[in-house]
């Protein structure tokens, strides 16, 4: 036990002088800056070429929007996700050693080996495509569909409506992203910074108020036209389409793609959204007050 306490503290210690030093020093990996400037260019972008004209550029829950950005990014990290993430890792480690095993034996191709351009791609396309199923199960699972409702609560679209989500999710993303990452080793951290900077710069333009589908390439990348579909009060279907993270390849392959027209002004949300909380603390709050609202439900 006294191993795992240590794993807790070196992480929040860690955790701390990371984000001090991001916040104090600037080098081509800070994620701190690098989530400013490009949120900067993106909502600059909304201000130039807006796809709906009538919305303001501060819109609707502009600013809740703006706080999900930076708790979820880099406070939730300090206050649970981090030490969480390394004491999971090394459980689970620590699982596998009792069977003979270490996490290596799962590893298939070290794309290390690789030249770097094929190495970047391959860790890209793996990542996205983890991430594509991780997200369809968001909407498929009704126990982690109601932790997805925080993100699908937004009401007009913008850059920052991109991270606005329940803290819960990036539990479920990095838990499922665990072993295939390991099948395949790993990269440099700048290279990790490259993909994951590139990641969110595609996300905030597919939630951004732009009317964009980037012609041919919208089969492959994902993008504006196609993501507000995801955020359509009226579906097709009972679990949603256009799951796409970063391309949009994996739904065109797995045929869960919908365009039907442009969607600039459809309704966003979700049934029965009018009675989901406005105010952050709420939000968080809602999967787990779920269970007390049944039992109420029950009694009356």
């Amino acid at each position: 036990m006294n191993k795992y306490w240590d794993i807790i503290q070196e992480s929040y210690s860690g955790y701390f002088n990371y984000l001090l030093s991001e916040i104090t020093r600037f080098h081509w990996e800070n994620y701190f800056y690098g989530l400013i400037g490009i949120s900067l260019v993106v909502w600059l972008l909304e201000y130039l070429f807006p796809w709906r004209k009538n919305q303001p550029l501060f819109r609707k829950d502009f600013f809740l929007d703006t706080f999900y950005m930076f708790f979820n990014f880099f406070l939730l990290n300090l206050i649970v996700l981090i030490m969480l993430s390394n004491t999971a890792a090394e459980l689970f480690n620590d699982l596998l050693s009792v069977a003979g095993l270490q996490l290596s034996d799962f590893q298939l191709v070290d794309i290390d080996a690789l030249p770097w351009p094929l190495a970047l791609l391959v860790f890209f396309l793996v990542s996205d495509f983890v991430q594509w199923n991780t997200h369809r199960l968001l909407h498929r699972v009704p126990f982690l569909w109601n932790f997805h409702k925080v993100h699908h609560s937004v009401k007009e679209m913008g850059f920052a409506a991109h991270l606005r989500y329940h803290w819960m999710e990036p539990v479920v993303y990095k838990s499922m992203l665990y072993i295939p990452l390991a099948v395949i080793g790993g990269l440099d951290a700048a290279d990790v910074a490259a993909v994951h900077f590139f990641a969110i710069a595609v996300g905030h333009l597919n939630h951004a108020n732009l009317g964009w589908d980037y012609g041919p390439f919208k089969y492959v990348l994902n993008n504006p036209k196609m993501h507000i579909w995801h955020h359509s009060k009226s579906m097709p279907n009972r679990y949603g389409v256009n799951f796409g993270i970063s391309l949009s390849l994996w739904d065109y392959i797995f045929k869960t793609d919908y365009v039907p027209h442009s969607g600039r002004d459809i309704e966003l949300g979700f049934e029965g959204d009018e009675d989901f909380p406005g105010d952050f603390i709420e939000q968080e709050l809602y999967p787990l007050s779920l269970p007390k609202k049944k039992k109420k439900l029950a009694k009356t």
